[in-house]
């Protein structure tokens, strides 16, 4: 009974984040009385509201070490306004950037489309309010730390550069097309298996070289974080609330989207969780693309959501549509419940729907094209960044 009551206790708690964490978002990137503009000039300007500052470490004179967060901050407020498009530096103003438009909004911030008046290449931007909230500003400083590090990555959308003044954080990224959340909800039908494959290679790609390569674990893979663009790109973004390694190991309890939690960050009696709770989350995000639908539909509440993670047995593709052997078999080994059971990425690598789809010559570009006609929503042309 005490195990539980421990239970229901820990579940109340991470559905009571998940609606703060929601409230403060809603808090810090909207008015109600004077509805925010994103327009470039604003970047800077004070407003008759005061805004607290960023409640960053400080340094006291008898300190001698630098805290990490001192140091990230240092080195990254060295390159701001400082774009990098085409392989070309350009030390950038913000009246060089015209706003076109909104495109949504992340785990931490508001994105817009804007025009880079030097190169004419149109890039997004996303906006981040420096706020007194620690926890608000530990994700700024972890997104931009992780997006200006994974430069190497293919499979990761690329930060250009940013803008950091005392009110506001920009990061501008690549342009893409589209997340397949947004995707899923134009098709209003399943994306195709051979599709998923690309996807599962690019995110599983992605996930591994943020472990392998900077120590660190996403911790909110969902199909809004995964991308596409005209040309067939498929990329991870939002590391707003991805945490460094220990050890291999997280044990800090940042929520995520409950829907894509893994069972060993929920449960109380296990206090350390790894890179396999990501893999957890992944193989949910394939059953929803496959489906287009989610595996707790159903669900009304936060609360409900997390209490079927924990006591039902783990979502499978549906054994009606035809999905190949190799299919069914990747999306079974994610979505273990026991997490030691779960394959580690270098084990995920080796099965046979990654290395088919490693291979196998898929358009996606052409696939995304027919969506965008069927659905009547082909992009305007634009000046795309080189590949």
């Amino acid at each position: 009974m005490s195990s539980m009551n421990a239970i229901n206790h820990k579940l109340q708690s991470l559905e009571q984040r998940l609606l703060a964490e929601t409230a403060s978002s809603r808090d810090i990137f909207s008015t109600p009385q004077q509805p925010r503009t994103p327009h470039p000039q604003q970047l800077g300007q004070t407003t008759p509201t005061p805004r607290r500052p960023l409640n960053l470490p400080v340094i006291q004179a008898q300190q001698t070490i630098e805290s990490e967060t001192d140091k990230k901050l240092k080195k990254i407020m060295k390159q701001t306004g400082i774009l990098k498009i085409n392989d070309t530096s350009y030390k950038t103003d913000i009246k060089d950037l015209e706003y076109l438009g909104d495109l949504g909004s992340g785990t931490s911030g508001h994105v817009v489309k804007m025009r880079h008046i030097p190169s004419g290449t149109i890039i997004a931007v996303k906006q981040m309010r420096r706020t007194g909230n620690s926890e608000e500003n530990k994700r700024i400083l972890m997104d931009l730390d992780v997006v200006l590090k994974s430069h190497d990555c293919k499979y990761i959308v690329q930060c250009l550069g940013c803008f950091i003044t005392d009110p506001d954080v920009w990061i501008c990224m690549e342009l893409m097309a589209m997340c397949f959340d947004k995707l899923l909800k134009l098709m209003k039908s399943p994306v195709p298996e051979e599709i998923i494959g690309k996807v599962t290679v690019a995110t599983v790609k992605a996930l591994s070289y943020l472990k392998e390569k900077h120590g660190v674990i996403h911790r909110d893979v969902k199909p809004s974080n995964i991308l596409i663009d005209e040309r067939g790109n498929i990329k991870l973004c939002d590391f707003g609330i991805s945490g460094r390694l220990v050890d291999s190991k997280a044990n800090t309890r940042s929520a995520g989207c409950a829907a894509y939690m893994a069972p060993e960050r929920i449960d109380p009696k296990k206090p350390e969780y790894d890179i396999r709770a990501d893999v957890w989350s992944l193989g949910i995000t394939i059953v929803e693309l496959a489906t287009a639908s989610s595996p707790y539909e159903g669900c009304k509440t936060d609360f409900e959501v997390l209490t079927k993670v924990l006591e039902s047995d783990p979502p499978c593709l549906p054994k009606d549509r035809g999905f190949s052997r190799e299919f069914n078999e990747f999306v079974s080994k994610c979505l273990k419940k026991d997490h030691q059971s779960r394959p580690k990425y270098p084990e995920l690598l080796e099965q046979s729907f990654i290395k088919i789809y490693e291979k196998k010559f898929v358009d996606v570009a052409a696939w995304f094209q027919s969506v965008l006609e069927r659905t009547g929503k082909v992009p305007p042309q634009r000046r795309l960044l080189s590949s």
